[in-house]
């Protein structure tokens, strides 16, 4: 691995993106709207904003990234442009760190915004410090990036990627405790929802709403989501592949 290789990826990774008004729109723009969109649905509705909130700061970015991250890496792939790298002397591993790198350093800025206006301009009331909201969106961000990069490394076809959400989004949204608290669910959904990322992202999240300190529980739930990010972009390393030889 080589961290000159990996900072030209992600550098040119970026300078793409920036020139896609669309794409960036998507990453800084939607998560915003919903947010408000949400905040206002629930206006008349005391505390429940303030209840959902939270959890959304994780499902949006998670979603979102996911989405943006392996749509790009197959557009690159079914370019050509994927493939010329890999003929080149450069890693697996420096390519994919390289787009974990770019989306990264999106995630952090699409993180701050959607805390910061659910905070100051939404009303969303934390009860736990405000730093850490980020840190657990912008945390969520980079597990929806590195499985968005896992996802690419199996699919052909930007269709084919998105195809892949059901399988690897859906069911998280769906038992990570928004819509029912995970300790309800009937058993064998409940271990399944053990052994989901989202689950814990949503859990730190809510306790941080709710507890003014932050419990070992919170950390423990943190580490637990970069460690299924970091499971994640090593997969993909180990499955990217070229597709002529």
């Amino acid at each position: 691995m080589s961290p000159r290789r990996t900072l030209a990826t992600s550098r040119r990774v970026l300078m793409q993106l920036f020139h896609d008004p669309r794409t960036i729109a998507l990453i800084f723009v939607v998560p915003l709207v919903l947010l408000g969109l949400l905040a206002w649905i629930y206006n008349n509705i005391p505390f429940v904003f303030d209840h959902i909130g939270p959890s959304l700061l994780c499902i949006f970015p998670f979603v979102v990234m996911f989405l943006i991250t392996s749509i790009a890496t197959l557009r690159e792939r079914s370019s050509g442009t994927l493939e010329r790298l890999l003929t080149m002397p450069i890693g697996k591993l420096d390519l994919l760190l390289g787009y974990a790198l770019s989306f990264g350093l999106l995630a952090i800025i699409q993180a701050t915004l959607a805390t910061e206006v659910s905070i100051h301009i939404y009303g969303m009331h934390v009860a736990g410090p405000e730093w850490f909201l980020i840190i657990v969106a912008l945390a969520d961000a980079v597990l929806g990036t590195t499985l968005g990069l896992l996802a690419s490394a199996f699919a052909r076809t930007e269709f084919q990627a998105v195809q892949f959400m059901p399988a690897l989004v859906l069911p998280q949204a769906l038992l990570c405790g928004l819509l029912v608290p995970v300790a309800t669910l009937p058993t064998a959904l409940h271990w399944i929802a053990n052994c989901l990322p989202l689950t814990y992202a949503v859990d730190a999240m809510s306790r941080v709403s709710r507890q003014t300190t932050l419990t070992q529980r919170t950390y423990i739930d943190l580490i637990v989501v970069l460690s299924f990010a970091l499971l994640a972009i090593l997969l993909g390393a180990a499955t990217l592949r070229r597709q002529t030889k």
